[in-house]
């Protein structure tokens, strides 16, 4: 009952299964937690995060991952209805000198604290851009319009990969109070195309939409 059926779609039985087997104990819980496991589909690692929702959480978790050097491949966020973030992170760190396997402990506590801390986003690091994005990059493309229902707007982004990308996004995002109810992201060799749910007062003003999409097409722009 707590759970939409886009969550259930979005997940397959292995990856359920492992949401119910790290989370039944903390079902209520008011501290986040932070369950991380070597990749079931490739290099890297697959992170879980399930804390009670704020509007700055997932800027701060993809603000973790940006400041500790790993490039977030998928992300699929999910809002419960008693006010609980779900969310399954597919991250790499290509410049590991360790298995990501060995990552693991590290990641739970390290992500734990940070968001028990709380404090002011940090700024983005740097990313080096790859050679292929410097020679062909990808003209940023930001749309931005209501739902169906009029009750929530889906934003959706195509740009030219990079790293720290989607902390950049969900930074302008958490500054204007804007509350993210679900997010795909995509990567698609060197280009990534996300899609998100939104709501929030300022998406009702016309001047505020516009200053919020100035500000997303200045952050997915590539550095002159």
């Amino acid at each position: 009952k707590k759970l939409a059926v886009s969550y259930f779609a979005r997940h397959d039985g292995a990856e359920l299964a492992w949401h119910a087997r790290s989370l039944w104990r903390h079902v209520e819980t008011q501290v986040p937690v932070v369950q991380a496991r070597p990749s079931p589909i490739g290099e890297g690692l697959q992170v879980l995060v399930y804390a009670p929702d704020q509007q700055d959480l997932f800027a701060r978790i993809c603000g973790y991952f940006d400041g500790a050097g790993f490039s977030i491949l998928d992300a699929k966020v999910h809002t419960t209805r008693d006010g609980y973030a779900l969310d399954t992170f597919q991250v790499i760190r290509p410049e590991a000198d360790v298995h990501h396997r060995d990552l693991v402990p590290l990641v739970e506590q390290k992500l734990s604290s940070v968001l028990q801390a709380g404090g002011p986003l940090p700024e983005p690091r740097r990313g080096r851009l790859s050679r292929r994005v410097k020679s062909f990059p990808y003209t940023p493309r930001i749309s931005l319009r209501p739902d169906e229902r009029a009750t929530a707007w889906l934003l959706t982004i195509s740009t030219s990969d990079r790293a720290g990308l989607l902390y950049a996004i969900a930074r302008v995002l958490a500054r204007h109070g804007i509350n993210l109810q679900l997010a795909k992201i995509s990567t698609l060799g060197e280009r990534v195309e996300d899609t998100f749910l939104l709501d929030g007062p300022a998406l009702q003003h016309n001047k505020a939409q516009l200053q919020i999409e100035t500000e997303l097409l200045d952050a997915v722009s590539l550095p002159a």
